[in-house]
């Protein structure tokens, strides 16, 4: 039966006011309108806003039928709308009603649209789906299309900041991005899937962020403008304050210097963190040249390999640095920041003029820097070579950017915050989160040399009231041995990072300190950070569930804008993401390849994919368990042993706890008859019957039961804090 005239007329004038009223408040940008199908289908949106619904209407062609849930349905003024756009209520109590109404407008060629998450994401993230739209589909026997909204998380209807409304737009008109999937077919739709491919969209609307296309340098100008005289740095050495505005006019003088003196695209800088290091590296960058920040506690091969690869024939240090460096490879001119500054502090002073009186947009031009970066080199690092020899990876103006975005969106830090910058530039986390992202974000950071010295650093983080600090298991149970609990009183959140975090570890500290320690996840090759655990959002209402945001033995739920897929190791096949298998992602963070290495790149890098090197799988909730890199893993008779699960239940069984230092490492070494054997090296005396004694009894197979126990004084570490596999391969080896 037809609808009666006069409510269709209600109807067209309700949906055409909607529209123009929501269009003076969003811009949107819609893709995929193609994959709708002519028939009756299912949609499946992310809902990160109270004007989700709204905006899906924009960029859909066609009416859609929302289900919204009964609590919603009955605010009073709401009601009437519902009734209007004839909304399909639903609560724990009429589901199956509300599923069988669904269905049946559907197969009378209706778009029925379901928020999965079944509420709204307090956290920025997708939350767990409900397998209601599983349900409808069946039933319907249609399409399942998945749809993402993306840049709607910030505006004043998301819970950004930990509240709705109470806070002021950001911009006006706000620009969204709709992207409408490929169908699902109704037998083949379930959560994995869905989930899978929702992030999938997500990944593609985040990369048309106008944002990403930017000059890390304009960026950075932008950040330093916007709050003069608020304090960038503290040198943690001396107590030394510089002030953004003071900031971005001495790192202009020293670009302007470097542009004149330093040929060649890249310069080195080779200082640990501290005021003159973070001026370094902004003047390169403000020079539009490509900041290399050398690893200095590398030796002397791995070292002029990466100048010669770098073709880096200038760099940036100090008479101190290179006192204490006696060995080190320098290239072919060395300039000292000691010397540089007093010449050009008449410079200085002009440049702090003129950055006072001129907006960011223009002196950016005057500096001659480019409106776009993108996917050009911003900054070159090179790993830690826990494998083998170090690998130049080349990181681009998008990744940099889209990492600082991607975390910085769920940090929610403020000017009232500051972060502990004592991870070397030349560390991947210490580059982009304790150096770039306090210049653009606007947080204050606390410079220290080394992070190995905790009872300075654990000073520092007192005297200063350090809100963030970003560290590794190595330098945590320094801090566990040698601080004192009320030195960590002002953290807001201690992330973990390079290395698994021991459960142990974890728990002794919070003990001690009564701070959560939170586990992420990245790479260098990711710039760095993939995922990270959270502290849990409040709730905005009384009724609100628990939107989790940390789970143990995860390292939390990927960043924004970040896709993966769980992948076969040997063939490359697609696996269900609960399954276990090699962890590979895709996003803006994504690095563009390895120096002059074009078939190592071609390796790890295949349509925008990244194969992580990492084992690994999702829960439900989209949490992702990191079970170690493949290297750390070894097949034996055919099948995959993981190290790092033989290894904990060694330190269980024999009491070990590797709160203070490393006591075990297993190790794979070529068996001609099994493929590989496992070594023990432990720095204790432990009997090898005891050993597979207690192995077994902990449900191992014996498989999995080390043959050789090698004792060793001290098990190798990285500078970042994580395994020297090459060292620990050396050892196993040894007769």
């Amino acid at each position: 039966m037809s609808k009666p005239f006069s409510q269709r007329f209600r109807q067209i004038v309700f949906r055409l006011v909607g529209t123009l009223v929501a269009g003076l408040f969003y811009r949107v940008k819609t893709f995929g309108r193609e994959n709708l199908p002519k028939a009756g289908f299912l949609l499946v949106p992310n809902h990160m806003t109270y004007v989700d619904a709204v905006v899906l209407q924009l960029a859909c062609p066609r009416p859609i039928r929302f289900i919204v849930h009964q609590s919603i349905y009955r605010i009073g003024w709401l009601t009437p709308i519902f009734r209007l756009v004839e909304a399909i209520p639903i609560s724990n109590v009429r589901a199956r009603e509300a599923i069988r109404e669904a269905a049946g407008r559907i197969r009378k060629g209706e778009i029925v649209c379901i928020f999965p998450e079944g509420e709204l994401s307090r956290t920025g993230t997708l939350v767990k789906l409900r397998k209601g739209f599983e349900l409808i589909a069946r039933l319907a026997e249609c399409d399942v299309v998945p749809v993402w909204l993306d840049g709607l998380w910030g505006s004043i209807f998301s819970f950004e900041g930990g509240r709705y409304f109470l806070k002021m737009p950001k911009r006006i008109p706000q620009i969204a991005t709709v992207a409408f999937g490929s169908a699902i077919p109704d037998h083949t739709a379930d959560i994995g899937l869905a989930r899978e491919k929702l992030l999938e969209l997500g990944e593609f609307c985040y990369q048309r962020r106008p944002e990403l296309t930017g000059h890390l340098g304009r960026a950075t100008v932008r950040g330093l403008k916007r709050r003069p005289f608020d304090e960038a740095i503290i040198d943690g050495m001396d107590g030394r304050v510089l002030k953004r505005g003071d900031l971005l006019a001495a790192s202009i003088a020293l670009s302007r210097w470097i542009k004149k003196h330093c040929a060649g695209e890249r310069v080195a800088v080779v200082l640990p963190p501290g005021a003159g290091a973070v001026v370094a590296n902004v003047a390169v960058t403000l020079a539009n040249k490509v900041a290399v920040n050398l690893n200095f506690t590398a030796g002397r091969a791995a070292l002029q390999s990466a100048i010669g690869r770098g073709q880096i024939l200038h760099a940036i240090s100090a008479k101190p640095v290179m006192k204490r460096l006696e060995d080190f490879p320098w290239p072919k001119d060395v300039f000292r920041l000691e010397e540089l500054i007093p010449e050009l502090r008449p410079k200085i002073a002009l440049w702090r003029v003129v950055c006072a009186v001129t907006p960011a947009w223009l002196l950016s031009n005057l500096l001659g820097l480019p409106r776009k970066g993108d996917r050009k080199e911003a900054v070159l690092l090179f790993t830690s070579g826990s494998s083998g020899e170090p690998k130049g990876v080349v990181l681009s103006h998008r990744n940099v950017l889209g990492n600082v975005l991607q975390f910085g969106s769920m940090l929610n830090l403020g000017r009232e915050d500051s972060v502990m910058a004592s991870l070397p530039f030349f560390h991947s986390f210490g580059c982009t989160v304790t150096l770039w992202y306090p210049m653009i974000g606007g947080v204050r950071a606390i410079t220290y040399p080394t992070p190995a010295d905790v009872v300075k650093n654990a000073e520092i983080i007192e005297r200063y009231k350090i809100s963030l600090l970003v560290t590794t298991p190595t330098f945590l149970r320094g801090y566990l041995r040698r601080a004192e609990p009320k030195q960590f009183a002002s953290i807001k959140l201690l992330v973990t990072g390079a290395e698994k975090l021991p459960r142990e570890l974890g728990e002794a500290f919070e003990e001690k300190f009564g701070k959560h320690v939170l586990e992420g996840y990245g790479l260098t090759e990711t710039a760095p950070v993939v995922s990270t655990n959270l502290p849990d959002p409040p709730a905005n209402l009384p009724t609100d569930t628990v939107q989790p945001s940390s789970r143990v033995g995860s390292v939390g739920k990927l960043l924004p804008g970040q896709a993966a897929q769980i992948r076969d190791p040997e063939t490359n096949a697609l696996r269900s993401p609960y399954q276990l298998g090699m962890l590979w992602l895709r996003g803006p963070n994504i690095f563009e390849g390895y120096l002059n290495e074009l078939e190592r790149t071609a390796e790890v890098l295949s349509d925008g994919w990244f194969k992580t090197g990492d084992l690994g799988r999702f829960d439900e909730d989209g949490f992702l368990y990191i079970e170690g890199r493949l290297s750390r893993f070894s097949k034996i008779a055919g099948e995959m042993v993981p190290h790092e699960t033989i290894e904990a239940k060694i330190v269980e069984a024999f009491d070990l706890k590797m709160v203070d230092e490393r006591v075990v490492a297993i190790v794979g070494v070529p068996d001609p008859a099994k493929g590989e054997a496992l070594v023990l090296l432990a720095i204790r005396d432990l009997s090898p019957e005891k050993v597979r004694e207690h192995l077994l009894a902990s449900g191992l197979p014996n498989l999995w039961v080390p043959r050789t126990i090698r004792k060793v004084e001290k098990i190798p570490i990285l500078g970042s804090g994580k395994l020297d596999l090459g060292k620990c391969k050396e050892l196993a080896l040894a007769r």
